[in-house]
Formats: C-alpha cells, structure tokens, sequence
C-alpha cells in the first residue's frame, strides 16, 4: 500500500508573518547583552518592558505601546552655573512636534529663546521657548520646503536669513520668519554637505564633492546662488568637511572627519575671494569638533580661535589653539575687534515681531565688560552701552557713571520711585515661582545677576583708584611747573 501524507484541513494554514515598517519599531533601546536564558520584554495593552544594558544590571525600560519609533522629542537642559554634580532628570522644556528622530538644532544667533530643529521627517521648525509651558507641541514656524533629510544650517549675522544644505545636495536660502524659499541653488558640478554664512561678506561657503566624488568647496553670491563664484578641489578622501568661520579675523578652517589635518584659509571680498595660508598636520584623526566661542579665548597668548578635537583612537579630547606669534605679552588690538557676547540682542517676542539686531559686540581686552549691539557699531556708536544691561541695573549704573568716580549723593524724585528690576524683568510684574523647576531657575539667575554685579563695583573701584591716582600725581606735579 502506498503511503500518502494525510492533511488536515486548517484555517490558519495559511498564516504569515508581516514585520512592522521602521517607523512602526521601538528604535534606539539599548537592549541587554545579558546571556541568560529569558525573553527580557513584557507587554500589555499600554505599555512595553524591556530589559537594558546597564553596568550594575537590573535596569529596565518602560515605554508607551503607541510610542513608536525614535525618540522624536528635543529636551532642553539648563547646566547649573557651578556645574552638574547629580543627575538630571527633568528637562527645562521639552519639544514635541516631529514625527521622525531630530538630527539637528541651532540656537538662533541674536534672539533670546528661539531654537531651530531638524528631523527625518524633513522639516525644519522654530521653537519659542519663553512660554510657562514646560511641554510645547506646537512650533511658531514649521517650514516643509525640504525633500530630504537636512544636513546642516547656518544663519546670517542678525540671524534675519538662514541657510541649509540636504541631503538631495541643493542649498537653500529661507527666510525664517515667513517661511519662504527665496533662493535655492543646484549646481551639477557640486553636490553640497555643509554651509556657512560668511558673516557680513555677503558670500556663502559650502563644502561638499564633486562630481568625481573629490572633496570640494566652493563659494557663493548670496544675492545669486544660481553659480558659484568660486570652486576648489581637494583631494579624494571621503569624510566630510566641517568649515569653520571666524568673522572677527575673516579665518576659514577646513577640517575632515577622519582626517588628521587641518587646512585653514583667509577671506577677501575681492577675487580670488579665498587665499590659503597653511596647514596644521596631525597623526590622531579627528571624528568631531568643538568651538570655544571667542571670549573664552586667551588674549595673553594671542590666541585666536580653540578647537576641542575629538580622537576616539584614544578616548580623548583635545584642546587644540590657533595662536598668532607675537613677541609682545601686551594686549594685541589688531588681532581682537569687537566680538559676540553672550548676551541676546532682543527678546523672542520682539524677533517673532519682525525686529532685526545685529549681535552684542564686546571687547576681549582684559577688564573690559562694554557690551554694544552691532547695528550701533556699524554706525559709528561704539560707545553706546547695551540696553538691557543698563535697565537690568538702573542704581548702580546711574552712579558709577560719574566722571570722577564719586557717589551721587543727590537722589531725585524720579529715582525713588523707580521699581526695583532683576534680570531685566520688572519684580511687580514677575509671576511666582510655579514649580521647584522654576524656582531653581530664577535662583540661578539671581546668583549670576550678584556675581556680574560684584565684579562690575570691582572694575569701578579700581578706575576710580586710578583717577584718584591720576589726580594725585597732576596736583604734585603743579608745584614743580611753577617753579621752573
């Protein structure tokens, strides 16, 4: 007899299995390593645990079933002036509106508390973070001109124009507020990865490659990105340029990731535009760079720009300074125009509003504290103090103005009534701390305020020493003249 398989009729016979689309997993969970036998995950109609990689063992992670996906959040953390000494766990803001993983934020150059992100899902939005709200979900500005993902943006002096690069190699030219497209080049001849605004040159940098895959940068009209006014080969390597500008010197630094060295250049408004200098030459490859903004540079060495290089071959991270050589340990004025503070031009709500203001200059000489904004610079008013600095401290200013460095002892009307201020913000009409959050905050910048305070009585007493000195020596020196 011949044997015959028997088949039992089913009706899940035919059963298949359909994994989820990417945006549908749970992405970026550090799951365990562990080699024991167990499903390290449990699951129920809300939630989803999983068990992670941790030193210590034991930690585990709780997720929302719905919450699919990389983390598409962007978490703002305020670091305590004396730094961090526990951990941090509840975020200053939190920002929800992506649907896909961020990839890229940019604090706006002049506005105090305005953030741009970028994400996978090809949008870039503007994010205005002086609301009580601790969780915002819904963005000022969503601009959706992009086809794919953004790789770098890169905003003009009064932060009034940005620009960026994507990853289908066109460079775009946004006004942020709007949020129209006003300018968009696609050059065959070069393909885009990062762009930077020239500071006040009115010329773009991107670098990128070539048709032939060398690297490339190249150098454009920012009134005209339909050619580029200038492009330059390098060589065929295949990590990506990271420019870096200096407006103050007009220096550029092209650095590679992976690369050991760094070339850097200087820029003219004249033809040829961009004119090499040298070359700093390394055995430790590169993966990222830090900048050290310029007033934490040292002025005494003639420091002019700091890099942190990141060396993963060793774990390190390298301070690497690009110094000037000057005989001299004086104070170099040629090498240290007014530069960028750390104070914000104008408010979020008077940005959003449509006003536009060129940074707040300051010196880097040693004692100086003047602060002016860069539209009175341009006009010749470098001896304006910044307003918010003088609103910030209306008795203490008013009296250390004095030419001669004495008190005022003649208070007018006007003065007593004047409403007591901290931190530029009126005390009668601050709210309350709401929150521990909140109250940690405005703490922190009471301490900053007293500390800034101290050390500007500490710079007027000793200019006001100095005159008594000046008087002094001009007095005993009367009496010698007459004689002679």
């Amino acid at each position: 007899m011949t044997w015959r398989p028997q088949y039992r009729s089913s009706k899940f016979r035919h059963v298949f299995g359909k994994p989820a689309v990417k945006e549908s997993c749970y992405d970026g969970v550090p799951i365990t390593r562990s080699v024991q036998d167990n499903n390290f995950c449990a699951v129920n109609p809300r939630f989803l645990a999983v068990i992670t990689e941790c030193a210590g063992g034991g930690a585990f992670l709780v997720l929302s079933v719905h919450h699919t996906g990389k983390d598409t959040t962007v978490k703002v953390w305020e670091i305590p002036p004396h730094g961090v000494l526990k951990n941090l766990t509840v975020p200053w803001k939190e920002l929800q509106g992506h649907s896909r993983r961020v990839g890229l934020i940019e604090w706006h150059p002049t506005a105090n508390n305005i953030l741009f992100s970028t994400g996978y899902d090809y949008k870039v939005m503007i994010w205005n973070l002086d609301c009580p709200e601790q969780v915002i979900k819904n963005p000022v500005r969503t601009i959706s001109h992009h086809t794919d993902v953004v790789l770098s943006l890169s905003f003009n002096t009064e932060g009034s124009l940005f620009a960026t690069t994507c990853k289908d190699r066109k460079v775009r030219m946004i006004e942020p507020r709007s949020g129209n497209l006003l300018q968009e080049a696609n050059c065959k001849t070069h393909k885009a990865s990062k762009v930077l605004f020239l500071g006040n040159m009115k010329m773009l940098f991107t670098s990128g490659t070539s048709r032939w895959n060398d690297r490339q940068f190249a150098l454009w009209d920012q009134d005209d990105l339909s050619v580029p006014l200038l492009e330059e080969n390098l060589d065929g390597s295949s990590g990506v340029l990271f420019p870096f500008y200096d407006p103050d010197t007009h220096m550029l630094y092209l650095a590679g990731k992976g690369d050991g060295n760094m070339r850097y250049y200087e820029i003219s408004s004249e033809k040829p535009y961009i004119h090499y200098l040298t070359e700093y030459r390394s055995h430790q490859p590169q993966k990222g760079m830090g900048v050290m903004p310029k007033r934490g540079l040292d002025t005494s060495s003639c420091e002019v720009f700091r890099f942190y290089k990141l060396v993963t071959t060793k774990s390190l991270i390298e301070p690497l300074s690009m110094i000037v050589p000057r005989r001299s340990e004086s104070y170099q004025e040629d090498i240290y125009p007014m530069t960028a503070g750390n104070r914000p031009a104008l408010s979020a709500e008077e940005w959003l509003s449509g006003i536009d203001k060129g940074p707040v200059l300051m010196s880097m000489k040693p004692g100086s504290q003047e602060a002016v904004s860069y539209s009175e610079m341009i006009k010749g008013m470098g001896n304006a103090v910044d307003t918010r600095r003088s609103h910030s401290r209306p008795y203490i200013q008013d009296k250390l103005e004095t030419k001669d460095g004495k008190e005022d002892s003649g208070n007018t009307e006007e003065e007593m009534r004047r409403t007591p201020v901290s931190n530029g913000e009126d005390i009668g009409l601050c709210s309350p701390p709401r929150t521990e959050n909140e109250l940690r905050m405005k703490f922190h910048k009471q301490q900053e305020e007293i500390r800034r305070l101290r050390e500007l009585l500490n710079q007027r007493d000793v200019r006001v020493k100095q005159l008594e000195l000046e008087i002094k020596n001009m007095k005993n020196s009367q009496p010698h003249q007459g004689s002679l």
